[in-house]
């Protein structure tokens, strides 16, 4: 809009300046030369009068002396009615005819001028002549046109200069909207803006803060009603945890009980995405020390079942990306979790953090398990089976990935059981 406001001011003022000062150019170059015509007409003037007023020809050459040769008006020459010059233009078929006829003119000649007169003296006729060059006859047009054009370059920079502010003006307001629904869109739903500026900017603003504010709202009461649910949840299943112990089939007792756990730790996902605060734009973390933090607390428990926990970042570097550090922490927990509740004790597993040239991070975990069903490969872990688990963890997992501007990969570990790849996008610069 800024742009567009300068170049539309720009082309107006421009249009309305060349209207103006090309006619005022040509004009201010007509009265040059009406000067300059005005001023040789009373030089020949002068010089003619001055040789009419002798009494014999004799007295001509001195008495015109100083009003022949090249004067301010241009080059003045007198002739005399015998055809005689003084000054130093020769005698042409003009100067004859105009010694027969006495005939007077103005004319224009080669950008210049030339002046004629002729009058009857005590000595008979005479004729004076003027030659104005061009240098004279436009004298000053240049300078006064280059002030002019000066003139209008000036004109034209302030009216792009205020039509820039102007510009400015309009557009801040807009480009602040323009932020804070950027801002929303990256899930920062505390952004407000202030309520001030034209009546449509604080209508916009207005509209704008109250659909955050029912946003937040009804985004608050879906995860309170996610949780609460959850919640409810808990206690049929703590009851059919409890009637699976007074199952005499020992087989079935211990299918059922598998089961149960899974529903449980797909409750406890759903709460605690549902607790997850609103991410915000623009945050980050570092992905090694998080990754350390985390392996360290699941580390007892791997030791616990006899499980080899391999970590391996870059040693002293911090490795950033666009992701809030809850989320990352999330996301390791749930990759984790996965491997130690979906395949036997002792299996080990490895989780390594390595960057990548564009800026990206890249998080691997692998384990030696079952792997995973051809099937959930190809779907990219979109269904829970195998050494996975849930299909709800690796939902959070991918959903995290996509946040930070990656992806999420599944595919076969070198250790036999499954891998599970995360890419981790560069935070914002």
């Amino acid at each position: 809009m800024r742009r567009q406001l300068s170049l539309l001011v720009g082309a107006t003022t421009s249009a309305v300046v060349l209207a103006f000062l090309i006619p005022l150019a040509w004009a201010w170059r007509l009265h040059a030369e009406d000067l300059a015509v005005a001023g040789a007409q009373f030089q020949t003037a002068s010089a003619l009068n001055a040789a009419i007023s002798q009494r014999s020809l004799a007295q001509v050459p001195a008495a015109v002396g100083r009003f022949v040769g090249d004067l301010q008006y241009g080059r003045t020459t007198v002739y005399l009615p015998d055809g005689r010059p003084v000054g130093l233009q020769p005698t042409d078929g003009e100067i004859a005819t105009a010694l027969r006829t006495g005939h007077s003119e103005d004319r224009r000649v080669d950008g210049g001028a030339v002046i004629v007169q002729t009058s009857l003296g005590l000595t008979g006729t005479v004729v004076a002549r003027t030659v104005v060059p061009r240098e004279i006859y436009h004298q000053g047009v240049a300078r006064t046109t280059a002030a002019l054009a000066a003139l209008g370059m000036a004109l034209l920079l302030v009216a792009m200069f205020a039509a820039d502010r102007l510009g400015r003006r309009i557009s801040a307001p807009v480009r602040r909207l323009a932020g804070a629904a950027q801002a929303m869109r990256d899930g920062n739903l505390d952004v407000r803006l202030p309520e001030r500026g034209t009546s449509e900017v604080v209508a916009l603003s207005t509209a704008l803060n109250q659909l955050a504010t029912r946003v937040q709202k009804l985004l608050t009461e879906s995860r309170d009603s996610v949780a609460d649910l959850s919640h409810r949840l808990r206690t049929p299943v703590t009851a059919l945890r409890l009637d699976t112990d007074s199952i005499a089939d020992p087989e079935v007792a211990d299918r059922l009980r598998l089961h149960v756990s899974q529903l449980e730790r797909t409750i406890d996902a759903i709460v605690h995405d549902a607790r997850r605060p609103t991410r915000a734009g623009g945050s980050s973390c570092d992905v090694a020390k998080i990754v350390k933090e985390r392996a360290d607390f699941w580390s007892a428990l791997a030791e616990e079942q006899g499980r080899d926990l391999t970590v391996s970042v870059p040693p002293d570097r911090e490795l950033r990306a666009r992701l809030d550090p809850s989320e990352l922490q999330d996301v390791v927990d749930v990759l984790i979790d996965n491997v130690f509740a979906h395949t036997d004790e002792g299996v080990p597993l490895e989780v390594w953090v390595a960057p990548r040239p564009n800026g990206a991070v890249v998080l691997t975990v692998e384990d030696g398990g079952q792997g995973l069903p051809q099937q959930d490969i190809i779907a990219r872990g979109s269904s829970g089976a195998g050494s996975t688990g849930t299909g709800l963890g690796m939902d959070i997992v991918r959903r995290a990935a996509k946040t930070s501007g990656g992806e999420m990969e599944v595919g076969r570990s070198r250790l036999g059981g499954a891998l599970i790849r995360v890419v981790l996008g560069p935070p914002e610069r």
